[in-house]
């Protein structure tokens, strides 16, 4: 087992010594972190902080020979294949997922070079996957410290964390609910050697001079200062105690795609009859309830006809690029001469960034259109190479305030999803029952609306359990719900927070609730916001209360 090497006062187990082709103790590395929906840092490894460095180094070199601003976004692709929907953008410190648009803080940090991070050695803790996700690096440098000093067990309480960790069995305990993990360290590759001795933000940063000072990459061009709008709310909580599960956060904001990721775009998803999802009947679950409550629970049946109305919407809506480019934005007359696309990041009153990886007959490259609804201004050309590396759905959403034109629908492989109700109350909600929802979705292989189409893709964990309370809103919920899965929102194949895996099901933007108690982990009850925080994640997806009657 992975997790028994490294103990404390062994002397062959781990990593000892500096990793080969590391620098000096004097030296100080670089480590870039994410973080996660649940305001934990998440560090990047090694060979990818590497790159990032490289680019920022590069750039500001060019930079000072010619007189032109540092690289606006870096696509992590480059490093990792398996990080290839993300892009990190350099002025406002905040990694975008190109599919679906989630944004997340990034933040760099300084160690020094005979610590954990300059060694190549990280300290993990198992998911409720089976896999390991590692600590902030800042934990792991700690430990590290601990473990050289032959500590047999430490307590993460000082950096915030209702952790203890016993170095010697290598198990992670909730001081409060004293659920048990367990942890492992192993030898990655050392972090990138820096001149820097001073980190970036910790946070979200804007893209002001001050948060690049002695960071070895020079200050942002003005171009770029505060040319953003709705970043993604700075959480910095800390590691939520207890339990967790995967999920994706949706967060509202845009930095511009990452340009040679646009040039192949992914062919039109065939929805038909053949592929459509289709919700379940009235059987097994209901059954299996009763037998293991003692109850008659009422099953809600839902079956999707065929053809559906989401078809029929789709057979009618047009979806060549250039038509939907067309028909939600008005062309203007002249460009406003101060305003930049937030595509692009070029001048409203340039042409498009895109003219050199995106072409058509109908659309000049320096055409600017507006949004008919929400007024927002952008290069046509630019939301016809974001439109066409999308789902090519029909639909558009603005960057900027988010607002969806059409009908939006995912890249959900098929599945199943069972709803049923029982008697029993969830926390926080004593005057009703609850609502179970089952989702069944099995591997198979990726169409030509994922990631890789051609190859296969995984369905960890499933069948996944829901809960929602059998009450007014509840039952709202559910209803918008069964309205997500119909459009293919709740799902897509992508890369797992949790266990890092690629080319597997993921959640997509809409929190469920997979406990019914204990909330330690956020993923149960009680949890007196979640109805309304999950309606607000549903109208993000274009999935509203007008949806029902439809």
């Amino acid at each position: 087992m992975a997790a028994a090497q490294g103990a404390a006062g062994s002397g062959s187990a781990g990593p000892s010594g500096p990793a080969p082709g590391h620098s000096s103790s004097s030296a100080a590395v670089a480590v870039w972190e994410w973080q996660d929906e649940f305001g934990r840092w998440r560090p990047y490894r090694g060979n990818v902080c590497s790159y990032i460095e490289q680019v920022i180094q590069a750039s500001q070199q060019k930079g000072r020979r010619s007189g032109s601003g540092l690289a606006s976004s870096i696509p992590l692709g480059h490093a990792d294949p398996a990080l290839a929907p993300y892009v990190i953008d350099i002025p406002s410190l905040t990694q975008f997922r190109q599919d679906t648009g989630t944004m997340r803080a990034v933040r760099r940090h300084v160690f020094p070079g005979d610590s954990a991070a300059g060694r190549g050695i990280v300290w993990e803790w198992q998911n409720d996957e089976g896999g390991w996700s590692p600590y902030e690096m800042n934990v792991c440098v700690f430990l590290e410290q601990a473990h050289a000093s032959n500590h047999q067990r430490v307590d993460l309480g000082s950096l915030g964390y209702n952790y203890e960790i016993d170095l010697v069995a290598l198990v992670q305990t909730n001081k409060t609910t004293r659920f048990r993990r367990s942890v492992q360290r192993r030898l990655d590759a050392p972090y990138p050697v820096t001149t820097s001795t001073t980190p970036l933000h910790t946070g979200v940063g804007c893209s002001c001079q001050q948060c690049w000072p002695n960071s070895g990459t020079g200050p942002i061009t003005t171009r770029y200062r505060h040319s953003m709008t709705n970043f993604p709310n700075s959480s910095t909580t800390h590691q939520v105690p207890g339990r967790t599960a995967s999920v994706s956060s949706s967060n509202v904001g845009f930095v511009p795609y990452n340009k040679a990721a646009l040039t192949g775009a992914r062919s039109t998803p065939r929805l038909n009859a053949q592929n459509t999802l289709v919700l379940a009947q009235t059987g097994s679950l209901s059954a299996a309830l009763a037998a293991s409550n003692g109850v008659s629970a009422q099953t809600l049946p839902v079956k999707m006809p065929k053809p559906s109305r989401l078809n029929q919407a789709l057979a009618a809506t047009p979806t060549e690029p250039e038509s939907v480019v067309k028909k939600y934005l008005e062309e203007l007359k002249s460009a406003p001469a101060d305003e930049d696309c937030m595509i692009c990041m070029e001048k409203l009153s340039s042409p498009s960034g895109y003219s050199d990886s995106c072409q058509s007959s109908t659309i000049r490259p320096e055409a600017v259109g507006r949004l008919r609804n929400c007024q927002h201004s952008f290069h046509m050309l630019c939301m016809l190479a974001m439109y066409s590396n999308g789902n090519k759905d029909g639909s558009l959403q603005c960057p900027s305030c988010k607002t969806i034109y059409g009908e939006k629908t995912g890249t959900q492989p098929k599945g199943k999803m069972e709803i049923s109700t029982f008697p029993q109350s969830l926390p926080g909600h004593k005057d009703c029952g609850t609502i179970r929802i089952v989702y069944h979705i099995s591997r198979g292989i990726q169409g030509p609306e994922h990631p890789n189409p051609g190859m296969p893709y995984t369905a960890r964990g499933f069948p996944r359990y829901c809960y929602l309370p059998d009450n007014e809103k509840g039952r709202k919920v559910l209803e918008l719900l069964k309205v997500a899965w119909r459009r293919r929102l709740i799902f897509t194949v992508g890369t797992s927070n949790t266990t890092g895996e690629s080319n597997t099901v993921v959640w997509n933007e809409i929190h469920h609730k997979t406990e019914m108690d204990s909330n330690l982990s956020g993923h149960g009850y009680p949890d007196p916001n979640y109805l309304d925080n999950v309606l607000a994640e549903l109208a993000a997806q274009g999935v509203t209360e007008d949806c029902l009657g439809q």
